[in-house]
């Protein structure tokens, strides 16, 4: 027996004042940053003030929307009466920068911005993305200038690591090596090796013998800092995490009709229940229909052989055997669908048709906007 799952409504969720953030999270290649901006517009042009930011450093929201490039700075889109669409897409060491300068006294910033283990850390680190997302989305939010803020996760798995980069600064932070290191400036400046000589002098001279003076020196210089300066951006990281969970956020889980995606889907759904996150519901993108339903694949490829056997009609034969071919993939689709309807029952779906080509000016994010709200 099929399960119908509920419908997502998508207009009701851009039309409560009270949503202010909507998250679109999913794996690599299901159009999530497409859905996302689609649902930007859809939201300006029923009297939002809404704003897109992607987190992905590919440029696929701003070709979605007909842009030839988005930088750290909110940019105006589509203004239609009322509402008005801007888009953004994260620069993680711009606003790694930002934070410096806006938390420490202009020597201080310099010295950090200088410092090759913070330029290091602001441009590679692992997690710097996902610490920076989180700052941004807390940024976008305090300003108050938007009533609806979108965000278009990274792909993969990843998409959900900003869930834990507060946790995981607080670890850094707090970490051993760190807090050796912080030491010094903790005790008034001290000279390090001098206060390390209680038990730690072996480990502070094996430190400098396989890094240099200079580069202890740099390091030392540059964790003297991280409280101050990170302190603020952990208890920020921390408000945010709590605006996530509160009933103003909705998480939008999107997928295509394949078995890995709808996999992901599951593991996205399952992640946010644990994490205590609203779910919105899932957006099943792509998926293939079609307007001869009624005809199934069995009968299309029985009659494309009946003519292809009498060595009639070739053309209509060759449109049956690929009738016959759709059908059959929607078929796998549907059933990828019902693994996952079958696991989360009252998971609110919508599926949003495969289009004939992508998407790359606001005339196409208007049409996926109406098919999300099955309008």
């Amino acid at each position: 027996m099929t399960r119908v799952p509920p419908v997502l409504d998508v207009d009701a969720i851009l039309d409560d004042r009270g949503t202010r953030i909507v998250v679109c999270c999913g794996s690599g290649g299901v159009g999530k940053t497409t859905t996302a901006a689609a649902l930007g517009l859809r939201a300006a042009e029923r009297g939002r003030s809404a704003v897109v930011l992607t987190v992905d450093p590919a440029r696929r929201l701003a070709q979605s929307m007909g842009l030839t490039e988005l930088d750290n700075t909110p940019r105006l889109v589509h203004s239609s009466g009322e509402g008005q669409l801007f888009a953004m897409m994260l620069d993680m060491k711009r606003t790694f920068d930002e934070i410096i300068e806006a938390h420490a006294d202009p020597e201080r910033a310099r010295q950090i911005l200088t410092n090759p283990f913070y330029q290091s850390l602001s441009s590679s680190f692992a997690g710097t993305q996902e610490y920076m997302a989180m700052e941004k989305l807390g940024q976008l939010r305090r300003s108050d200038e938007w009533d609806l803020i979108i965000v278009d996760t990274p792909p993969s798995r990843s998409a959900l690591d900003f869930l834990d980069a507060p946790e995981r600064l607080g670890r850094f932070l707090d970490g051993r090596f760190i807090r050796l290191l912080m030491a010094p400036a903790k005790a008034g400046g001290r000279s390090a090796f001098k206060l390390l000589n209680a038990g730690f002098g072996l480990v502070a001279g094996a430190m400098t013998k396989l890094l240099g003076a200079q580069v202890i020196k740099d390091l030392q210089t540059f964790v003297s800092a991280l409280d101050a300066v990170f302190g603020g951006f952990r208890q920020r990281a921390e408000m945010t995490y709590k605006l996530l969970q509160a009933p103003g956020t909705a998480f939008v889980v999107v997928a295509a009709p394949e078995r890995d995606a709808m996999r992901e889907a599951s593991y996205f759904v399952e992640r946010l229940a644990e994490e205590r996150m609203p779910l919105a519901g899932l957006v099943v993108n792509r998926v293939h229909l079609s307007p001869a339903a009624a005809l199934s694949a069995a009968r299309s490829a029985a009659a494309a052989e009946e003519l292809e056997t009498k060595g009639e009609h070739e053309l209509t034969a060759a449109v049956l055997r690929l009738h016959a071919g759709r059908m059959q993939l929607a078929a796998r689709e549907h059933r990828e669908q019902e693994h996952f309807v079958s696991a989360h029952p009252t998971v609110p779906v919508v599926q949003v048709p495969a289009m004939p080509q992508d998407v790359h000016d606001l005339a196409g994010l208007r049409e996926i906007g109406a098919l999300l709200a099955r309008t």
